[in-house]
């Protein structure tokens, strides 16, 4: 990997360094009421929240966290350096391939599950007040397509 693209990784995760995690390999058991929704890593459009359900996305190893978004949220065309799964656990998600976000797309809803290959462009729309659930292979990352939409840039 390109030391650019680890130094880009490592920041787009250091908003998710200070979250409390537990290893892979410890039991976790966590109600919907116990967990804890922190602001969203920088790297992303502010408005999310993220809660770190095991593992730490921030270092190697698997991880799982939520994303909570608020309707209309969006995520523009991006890629990670690991694949990504997602479940939909609450509200609506659009997320498909391509570097041209479309809103027309069916959404998904509650259960449906998408694997995003690594290095694969893709984008994410929230029609609604969404819940997902993500889990991987730290350290994740995200790359836009376009570095004029990476939020870290915009300020």
């Amino acid at each position: 990997m390109h030391l650019k693209m680890i130094s880009l990784v490592v920041l787009a995760l250091a908003g998710l360094s200070t979250l409390p995690t537990a290893a892979m390999d410890d039991h976790v058991a966590v109600s919907s009421e116990q967990l804890k929704w922190m602001p969203i890593s920088p790297a992303y459009p502010k408005g999310g929240k993220v809660a770190v359900l095991a593992g730490d996305p921030t270092k190697e190893g698997q991880y799982v966290i939520r994303l909570k978004a608020p309707a209309g949220y969006k995520v523009a065309p991006h890629s990670h350096p690991f694949d990504e799964h997602v479940t939909v656990i609450s509200g609506a998600l659009i997320l498909d391939t391509g570097d041209k976000p479309d809103s027309s797309r069916a959404a998904l809803k509650p259960g449906a599950f998408v694997k995003m290959p690594k290095g694969a462009v893709h984008y994410a729309i929230f029609p609604e007040a969404t819940i997902i659930q993500v889990h991987g292979q730290g350290p994740q990352g995200i790359n836009y397509a376009d570095p004029a939409d990476d939020p870290r840039k915009q300020d």
